[in-house]
């Protein structure tokens, strides 16, 4: 199993999990919480039979990556990130995130540039800013995350369960969209994440990425159901597309934040679209 080493705590080593598979240009793709790089499946094959190299990799606290006690937040996300795309010496990548994912993609833009990156989509995504302040009445309110935090604590497995119902909207596609097996593949895979990672997550979802976006410069596409029970589309994706110039939105009706799953045929046709269009500029 291919590892690659991000950092240390006390006597072991923080190792990232990842898979490398096929040629061509690179793909990395980032994962949703609590999941994993598992949860891609539906778009690797696809990439990998149009040419592309795809990488997925199990954020830190995730999957078969290390769990260390620290590190939850978005800088140093962004930093695995780039200790990925070095050691691995990626170029003319294309950043694929889902979800929490997102908050990769647009990070790592910000703190490290797009020297290697050629474009990004950011599917279900978690910006601009998701919790509510004085500046942002539009957003979630901070109580909100304290009780999904609570939850966690006192039973996260109940919370999981709850968790893939927002995330699915098993009422509306149970049974057409997402099978009884693949909610509860999904489940289990979410069940991998250490608690302190599930828990600290929910720290960075209120990060503020208003400051991140202009400084973003490669073409972005972005995708999002308006039934995400997650991660409200009039919060998230409809306040996103208009603040990014360099930003393309789709919006898939009916669908719910589970997309990369449920309306895998919708992604993979719109991402492979997206990549065949000539590289704009960089400002």
């Amino acid at each position: 199993m291919p590892f690659i080493t991000v950092g240390t705590e006390n006597s072991a080593p923080i190792d990232l999990y990842y898979e490398d598979h096929g040629s061509g240009k690179p793909v990395v793709l980032i994962h949703g919480f609590p999941f994993n790089g598992a949860t891609w499946e539906k778009e690797t094959s696809v990439l990998q039979n149009a040419g592309y190299r795809t990488i997925t990799y199990d954020r830190r606290g995730n999957g078969n990556s290390a769990q260390p006690a620290f590190g939850y937040d978005y800088n140093t996300f962004a930093a695995d990130l780039d200790v990925l795309m070095t050691e691995l010496d990626l170029n003319e990548v294309t950043l694929i995130g889902h979800s929490m994912g997102t908050g990769e993609v647009v990070r790592y833009l910000a703190n490290y540039g797009s020297q290697r990156v050629s474009r990004a989509v950011l599917l279900s995504p978690l910006q601009p800013m998701l919790a509510k302040a004085d500046d942002n009445p539009e957003g979630v309110d901070r109580k909100l995350f304290k009780g999904f935090q609570d939850a966690i604590i006192k039973d996260r497995f109940a919370y999981l369960t709850s968790f893939c119902d927002a995330f699915f909207n098993p009422d509306q596609n149970m049974g057409k969209r997402v099978s009884e097996e693949a909610y509860r593949a999904h489940w289990q895979i979410g069940a991998m994440a250490s608690g302190k990672a599930t828990h600290d997550s929910v720290d960075a979802w209120q990060e503020d990425f208003r400051p991140d976006l202009p400084k973003i410069n490669i073409p972005v596409l972005i995708i999002q159901g308006d039934q995400d029970r997650v991660l409200p589309y009039p919060v998230t994706g409809q306040r996103l597309g208009p603040m990014m110039p360099t930003g393309q939105l789709i919006t898939l009706k009916g669908a719910p934040h589970g997309i990369p799953w449920t309306h895998a045929d919708e992604i993979n046709k719109a991402v492979l679209d997206f990549m065949k269009q000539p590289a704009k500029a960089r400002a």
